[in-house]
């Protein structure tokens, strides 16, 4: 063996870790991290590949055994990627029509608490006009700067923290029977609400911003996956319209959020239309989507966008949407949770061993919060 293939093969055994790891169960973070770089490591294999069939004369039989290994590497990777791709059939159809009382729109932003470009948030909000606006890590500071919308956002709740997980949200629309959890740590929040759209239909919204698995915060995923999966549990898609939207701290296409959507039934928009990879901001080849907005399939697809960079980490997310009923009958079906994905979730609600047991759901009806 050579120089050429010790190093080929070196590379080799770096690329599939990644692919391992992912096939197991294990909590642990630097294990969970290799979920969220899977453009850049369906690249790197590539690379590897290539450069295994230039050098390789495949007199060895290690030599094909490699590549195999590699192509099958590859292919578990871009199994996990394609649905968010171009070519990939689209989950929610777009709406075609112009009825503006059954619309929403909602504007994502991790605006990262150090952050003092709040005049760029800002501009962006008076351009884009969502009608609900939902800001994750901002703090007291965050809040005075952002008080200058609330002439026009008149419905607001207000978590402000130094602890990088403070939550505020403001809405043009009605907000009603709101409630603040903290559903895994007390220093986590969670924001859920009905948002009373134009036409006067009740929609439940879920604001969520779990902690992410890394060395600096959390040694494992257990808390953010069973913050997912229990509300992923207690949500009711079929008798209920719902949005869950926040920087949930894990890619789409993870074995948690994809849990997630098939146990709540939610739909995913950005399938069959892109990545909109929303961190990191500052490093172009390190990007991956971490920001979200899940629906019930009874909303149809206006507008989707990442937005351009506001001094944060993490950029913008935008969405437009139209209730109508009848879309649940158009929109592409969702998977349903099997028994075995259903009892692993449930173990891991038990392991985080959260401060609720189930999230209150049930809103009983009391005077708007304003």
């Amino acid at each position: 063996m050579d120089i050429g293939e010790i190093i080929i093969l070196f590379f080799s055994v770096l690329t599939c870790i990644p692919t391992i790891a992912s096939i197991t169960r294990f909590d642990q973070w630097w294990i969970r991290g290799f979920d969220f770089p899977r453009i850049q490591i369906s690249f790197l294999i590539t690379v590897v590949i290539i450069a295994s069939v230039i050098y390789y004369d495949f007199s060895e039989s290690w030599h094909l055994i490699a590549v195999i290994i590699l192509a099958l590497s590859l292919v578990y990777q871009l199994v996990k990627i394609y649905p968010y791709s171009y070519i990939s059939k689209k989950q929610v159809l777009k709406f075609k029509g112009s009825d503006p009382n059954a619309t929403i729109s909602i504007l994502v932003s991790n605006v990262l608490t150090p952050n003092k470009r709040c005049d760029k948030l800002i501009t962006l909000v008076r351009e884009r006009q969502p009608d609900i606006l939902l800001t994750l890590e901002s703090d007291k500071r965050w809040e005075k700067e952002l008080s200058v919308l609330e002439d026009e956002y008149k419905y607001t709740v207000k978590i402000p923290q130094d602890n990088l997980y403070g939550m505020h949200l403001y809405s043009k629309l009605k907000l009603e029977d709101v409630k603040v959890r903290n559903i895994v740590q007390k220093d986590i929040p969670s924001i859920h609400a009905f948002v009373v759209l134009r036409s006067g239909k009740k929609v439940k919204l879920h604001c969520l911003h779990p902690m992410p698995p890394s060395p600096t915060e959390s040694e494992t995923s257990t808390n953010r996956d069973a913050e997912l999966l229990m509300l992923g549990r207690d949500v009711d898609a079929d008798t209920q319209t719902t949005l869950v939207i926040g920087d949930l701290n894990d890619v789409a296409w993870s074995r948690t959020t994809k849990l997630f959507l098939k146990m709540s039934g939610m739909m995913d928009p950005r399938i069959g239309r892109g990545f909109f990879n929303t961190f990191h901001a500052d490093y172009f080849l390190l990007r991956w989507p971490l920001d979200h907005v899940f629906h019930t399939k009874d909303f149809t697809l206006i507008d989707i966008a990442r937005e351009r960079n506001i001094g944060s980490d993490h950029f913008p997310m935008y969405i437009k949407l139209n209730y109508e009923p009848t879309a649940e009958l158009i929109n592409e079906d969702t998977e349903k949770a099997e028994r075995e994905e259903e009892e692993w979730a449930e173990e891991k609600i038990q392991n985080a061993d959260p401060l609720q047991q189930k999230i209150d759901l049930s809103f009983p009806q009391k005077k708007a919060i304003t």
